[in-house]
């Protein structure tokens, strides 16, 4: 099981695809904070609620100076269905091989109705424009946390 690299810590670099076959790295929050927030699955119930929480503070954080992207290892065509059909504005990326996921530490042992298995943890990460960890959320429970991220937000 992998490392999460914590609060103070220089978070790892990333390149993603965006679901326009962009690639996104730290050189597109150049100069802002950074929400990384990684989530399992593309439209299921908790990962969309939490989507559509993050869309509907975007405001909010933009105005904190702080991005927010989403990440799972989806591929960027699901993501891009994701976005359509629920109207997400909430920027995603894929992380299709798992390489950022294994360098933040969420790709982790998982059981559920007695199964074991490995999958993303669903973990959010507050990071400074100089790349420092400033709060770590692991195994994030959805209901309420896009408001906590945002409070720790305008208290950094």
């Amino acid at each position: 099981m992998g490392y999460i690299p914590g609060d103070g810590e220089k978070a790892p670099e990333f390149t993603l695809a965006a679901p326009d076959g962009q690639a996104i790295s730290w050189r597109n929050f150049r100069n802002r904070g950074l929400v990384l927030y990684f989530y399992p699955r593309d439209d299921t119930s908790g990962c969309t609620q939490e989507a559509l929480e993050f869309s509907a503070a975007l405001e909010e954080f933009d105005a904190l100076g702080v991005s927010v992207l989403g990440v799972s290892r989806d591929n960027p065509d699901s993501h891009q269905r994701f976005i359509d059909r629920r109207a997400l504005s909430v920027p995603l990326a894929s992380d299709e091989g798992g390489e950022v996921c294994e360098a933040f530490g969420v790709w982790r042992e998982k059981k559920l109705y007695g199964r074991t298995f490995m999958g993303v943890e669903r973990t959010t990460f507050l990071i400074g424009p100089d790349r420092i960890i400033r709060k770590v959320w692991r195994k994030v429970r959805v209901a309420g946390h896009v408001q906590a991220v945002l409070a720790q937000a305008r208290a950094t």
